[in-house]
């Protein structure tokens, strides 16, 4: 008992000596502070009447975003904010692409919040980077300026084509391009996928009124490549890449839905039950030759493509080397995951109410799909032509050719499904991967080839 009232006796003196301290420490402070504002006062114009706190709380009140939705009265903003609470649920109910699809719908609805200033189209307008609002601010319509957003500047790794190229060097570090060189056949199965592409490029020109550089990064969707899409859209319609980049993300979630009906009715049953050969052994040797090859050939035949293949066969040369483990690990996870998030919050908050809610969205959407179907149609048709020449015991399965298109490893999945409705036993999935690895080679190339065109 004795030591308790020992202890509060202690710590009441202590409380009183800081009290005393502080009171000291104001008292020796206020003259000084008083002389100060005394000269302040001599040179200092005479300051604004302080606002009253019903002032404060109008105009706290007038600032909210609720109170600029229901002024501006914009039914498209709002149908923009419902349809990115429809991504999310495709995304977190229905895992519809979720590591992507999530960010886009979030930063689709971060930038159609009224008031929160986080994207301005005005920095990147006519396809340029405006640095003089990202310095000095975004002047709106009302005449006021607003500092650059947080997505202003995380936009620009896509505007730049950073971000397309980060996620390649991890795609690369987790691709197994073994099946590839041990049926190099499967390569061409990966560039006839590609058709697809070509065919919407083609139709969105001609016939719906697109521009070229339009019509091309509405074709590329066929390649089923998210980040190839969004770096051809973003050096050659940067205005169109929220729709283009929800279309290509959407379909390539949906292969397992549009694919099979397509491969069976290009298919017979006899043709479903070729059995193809066991895959030669691949050497080491060959795995890190192939990267650094494929670099050199792409860098010399197609220049522009060079960034996304180049990206590519590092990711996976840091893979096969063998001596460096670390590195590939860091592509395949950290890198991966940090690049994904800022990409897709970047590339969601293009997709505004103004540009994002017109009917050549409705265009690109049906576009794309058509390019996806051909691209699958493309692989299916060129195996079937590919067997009239080659010998019985040696004919390619036409399944695999609809792996062309580059959605790894979920097209070569679709592939192994639809072979084993007919005989379970047959296992195609190893021999589906290589055309589904060629066609990550294959959109690249085809993008390099438009970008070139048209860039």
């Amino acid at each position: 008992m004795l030591k308790n009232k020992n202890t509060r006796r202690r710590s009441l003196v202590g409380i009183l000596a800081l009290v005393l301290l502080a009171c000291l420490c104001f008292a020796l402070a206020a003259p000084v502070a008083a002389e100060e504002a005394e000269n302040v006062l001599l040179i200092a114009p005479a300051p604004e009447a302080e606002k009253t706190n019903g002032q404060a709380v109008e105009e706290f009140v007038n600032d909210t975003g609720i109170v600029s939705l229901i002024k501006n009265m914009d039914w498209r903003t709002a149908l923009m904010i419902l349809i990115s609470f429809v991504l999310m649920y495709l995304a977190i109910g229905k895992g519809f692409e979720p590591l992507l699809l999530l960010p886009i719908a979030f930063g689709m609805l971060l930038t159609n919040l009224p008031g929160a200033g986080m994207f301005h189209e005005e920095i990147f307008a006519d396809g340029h980077v405006h640095w003089d609002m990202i310095k000095d601010g975004v002047t709106l319509a009302d005449g006021s300026t607003e500092s650059a957003g947080l997505i202003d500047i995380l936009y620009l790794g896509v505007k730049l084509g950073v971000y397309p190229c980060l996620i390649f060097v991890g795609v690369g570090a987790m691709t197994d391009f073994g099946p590839l060189i041990a049926n190099p056949k499967s390569l061409l199965l990966g560039a006839a996928a590609q058709v697809g592409i070509f065919v919407a490029y083609i139709l969105a020109a001609t016939l719906l009124g697109f521009t070229q550089n339009e019509a091309a990064s509405i074709g590329i969707i066929g390649g089923a490549d998210g980040p190839t899409a969004i770096y051809t859209t973003s050096i050659l319609a940067p205005h169109l890449l929220g729709a283009i980049a929800i279309a290509a993300y959407s379909y390539m979630a949906l292969v397992p839905v549009i694919q099979p009906p397509i491969m069976r009715g290009l298919t017979t049953k006899k043709e479903r039950l070729i059995r193809m050969d066991n895959l030669r052994p691949v050497s080491k040797k060959e795995k890190i030759v192939f990267p650094i090859a494929v670099t050199a050939f792409v860098a010399l035949l197609v220049p522009s493509a060079t960034p996304l293949v180049g990206c590519l066969m590092l990711g996976n040369l840091l893979r096969e080397c063998g001596v460096t483990d670390r590195l590939a690990k860091t592509a395949q996870n950290e890198l991966m995951n940090i690049v994904v998030i800022f990409l897709g919050i970047s590339v969601g908050a293009t997709a505004k109410a103004g540009t994002f809610l017109a009917p050549q969205t409705l265009f690109i959407l049906a576009l794309g799909i058509f390019a996806f179907a051909g691209g699958t149609a493309g692989g299916v048709l060129l195996a079937k032509f590919m067997n009239l020449f080659l010998p019985e015991g040696k004919k390619i399965n036409p399944l695999i050719g609809s792996a062309g298109v580059s959605a790894v490893p979920m097209a070569a999945r679709v592939s192994q499904k639809v072979g084993q409705e007919n005989d379970p036993s047959n296992f195609l999935l190893m021999h589906a991967m290589g055309p589904n690895v060629a066609g990550v080679i294959g959109s690249a190339v085809a993008a390099g080839v438009l970008i070139a065109l048209f860039g």
